[in-house]
């Protein structure tokens, strides 16, 4: 049995959550429920950045305390965990996690020990959006970068350039998917500059972490929230495969600066970075600031949440960004779920009822007209374990749905109503139906964890429940 440590990346907390970060925290959940499967020791975290920049100025535009508005918006994202179905072990909040900030003052002191953190003056372009230094325009905020001149500390990330290009290429820090790996590589073949890891306290108005020894600067927002992996795995971050889950707008902060970091302070490295696109609108990044977000929590309210975490699974590319909306996620919902795999257990459950009293027969011969429903069956286990090894979670469930759509196929062409009522024949047919049915809420329960479980209620025993719909019919988006 391994040790798996699962995160996703922390969000700002200037506004409600939306679905792209659904799309994150739905997909670390599968991988830790799917390790949980497999028999792992698993622990997947997530929580809130609340000590950036754009924090601070959307609580000023409220007028009201910064502590204030950060727990507000906070309270929203752990809101999620009820709203997705997550199974999250652990939630940091970076303001007041008291585990937090004692975490960042020992990394502090490590990298410091290393000789890798220093004060120097410097000029530059910053985008709040992004809580970075840009050299031009951001290209994914529409609003226009700051020009900043301070006497700051950094941190030296030229002296691991070497290092970290050898690490990423011989896959010690695994970086899927691959495009996203020569992204990383390119980034760091190109030449890496020391990056700044505090801010004045007047810039920063007052909010964040103190600099140890330095009063008059706070921790800069990167150095202080990559830190939180470490504060919430604790003894989890030695002698666990570390993943994490990111978007790939802040590829270069989670494979690169922290890996820096991590290895100045001598920690372990993470052992993969999994890097999902976006979704849009209308072709547009989905985003708090660009005011084109869908609200994950009312999505799933009107939709279900099988819908949205089957949506985010199943129709989401893994390269290149998807565009999202309310028919879209109606439509695959029906076709998958709905039509194929709610309908062959309905059908199933019904049938067995009706001719065998409710009674799953045993011992039933092999009908050779299963073979190819058997052939799904018999494939689907390795492939989910590959894919989710790959993040590829399209070809995941698509391993579930093909399932269902062998086990329809299957009794289109037998008819069982057509067949001899005492026959072994249908007994044989509803034996593999019934195990049909078994096998995917087994394989769907990393997926869709409360929809397995429905599933299995009806079919699990040896004497079939009364059916009901698995997948009742969702609420409609208005044309």
């Amino acid at each position: 049995m391994g040790r798996t440590l699962v995160t996703t990346s922390i969000p700002y907390v200037n506004g409600s959550p939306h679905i792209g970060h659904a799309l994150e925290l739905v997909q670390a959940d599968v991988l830790a429920r799917h390790r949980r499967q497999r028999g792992d020791d698993v622990r997947a975290q997530t929580g809130t950045d609340d000590n950036a920049l754009k924090n601070v100025r959307s609580a000023e535009a409220e007028g009201i305390a910064v502590a204030d508005y950060v727990a507000r918006m906070a309270d929203r994202f752990v809101a999620l965990s009820d709203a997705l179905d997550l199974s999250f072990d652990d939630f940091v909040r970076t303001s007041v996690d008291p585990r937090h900030r004692p975490t960042v003052e020992r990394l502090w002191r490590a990298c410091e020990r290393s000789g890798d953190l220093y004060r120097k003056s410097y000029t530059g372009l910053y985008c709040v959006g992004c809580e970075a230094f840009v050299d031009g325009d951001c290209p994914e905020h529409e609003e226009k970068p700051e020009l900043v001149a301070e006497d700051n500390w950094f941190f030296r990330l030229s002296r691991y350039q070497d290092r970290l290009a050898r690490l990423i290429a011989d896959d010690v820090i695994e970086i899927e998917p691959a495009t996203r790996k020569r992204e990383v590589l390119a980034f760091v073949a190109a030449g890496l500059d020391d990056f700044s890891v505090s801010r004045s306290v007047s810039r920063a108005r007052g909010w964040g972490i103190p600099v140890p020894d330095d009063p008059d600067q706070v921790i800069y927002v990167w150095f202080d929230a990559l830190v939180n992996y470490v504060t919430g795995a604790g003894d989890w971050w030695q002698d666990s495969e570390r993943v994490h889950v990111i978007g790939k707008g802040i590829i270069r902060f989670h494979a690169v600066y922290w890996p820096a970091m991590l290895l100045s302070a001598g920690l372990d490295l993470p052992s993969r970075v999994l890097v999902h696109e976006y979704l849009t609108a209308n072709g547009r990044k989905i985003g708090k600031s660009l005011g084109n977000t869908a609200d994950p929590v009312v999505t799933a309210t009107q939709f279900g949440i099988d819908a949205l975490r089957w949506w985010l699974l199943a129709e989401v590319a893994r390269t290149g960004d998807t565009d999202y909306s309310d028919a879209r996620l109606t439509a695959r919902f029906d076709e998958d779920l709905a039509n194929n795999i709610g309908n062959l257990v309905n059908r199933t459950v019904s049938m067995v009822a009706k001719y065998r009293d409710g009674v799953v027969p045993v011992g039933a011969q092999e009908d050779p007209a299963a073979a190819a429903l058997r052939a799904a069956r018999v494939a689907a286990p390795e492939t989910i374990d590959t894919a989710l090894r790959n993040f590829d979670f399209r070809r995941a469930v698509e391993a579930v749905v093909r399932i269902g759509d062998e086990a329809n196929r299957y009794v289109q062409a037998v008819k069982p109503w057509q067949l001899d009522r005492n026959s072994a024949e249908l007994d044989a047919v509803l034996a593999e139906l019934v195990a049909a049915c078994r096998d995917i809420a087994e394989h769907l329960t990393p997926f869709l964890p409360a929809a397995a479980g429905r599933i299995l209620d009806q079919c699990g025993e040896d004497v079939l429940s009364t059916p009901s719909p698995v997948f009742p019919r969702t609420v409609r988006p208005r044309p």
